[in-house]
């Protein structure tokens, strides 16, 4: 909430008159800010202000919240990243092995990695995404800092396949173990 607030500071200092126009009374401007605030919060504060001075850089208008979220998207796919909601749905969704699969970009692999896949598979979305987006955004701040996140390696077939054991060895080998365990 304290980013859209000052984006809001930063908006009624640069358009001035259309702010005033836009929220002429103080009930107007605090419905506005809760409603600017749950549309944007899925993306962090850094996010949101990075938006708003790419809105006040690129229009003489005061922007809408459909054109912030334009600016809060084309960050991301800037780098290839997708949003954190859509990241969170793919991690959720790949089947395992995790690291064979064909992932849109590294950074999510890596944050469901982090959040530690049994949890994101085992807990509702409320518990879950706050966790997966937190380790994402960390994430998607590195990407954006120049560091190259590698694609998860697949493992490798191994060297020896193993072979069927014809009926007579699987009874010695049961056998075996029963005696071991002596039953």
């Amino acid at each position: 909430m304290d980013a859209v607030d000052q984006m809001f500071a930063e908006f009624e200092l640069v358009y001035h008159n259309q702010y005033q126009k836009a929220f002429p009374t103080l009930e107007k401007l605090q419905y506005a800010k809760k409603l600017w605030f749950s549309n944007l919060q899925q993306y962090s504060p850094e996010q949101v202000l990075r938006a708003a001075h790419q809105a006040i850089k690129g229009s003489e208008f005061l922007p809408t919240i459909r054109g912030l979220l334009k600016y809060c998207e084309d960050e991301l796919s800037l780098y290839g990243l997708p949003s954190s909601r859509d990241a969170y749905i793919e991690a959720c969704q790949a089947p395992s092995p995790k690291a064979n699969q064909h992932w849109s970009h590294p950074a999510v692999y890596h944050a469901g990695k982090a959040s530690d896949w049994f949890f994101l598979a085992n807990n509702p979305e409320s518990k879950a995404f706050p966790i997966f987006e937190r380790n994402y955004q960390i994430l998607c701040q590195r990407v954006r800092a120049g560091e190259t996140l590698e694609q998860p390696i697949p493992h490798a077939l191994p060297e020896k396949a193993e072979v069927t054991l014809s009926q007579d060895e699987q009874k010695a080998r049961l056998q075996e173990i029963r005696s071991s365990l002596k039953i």
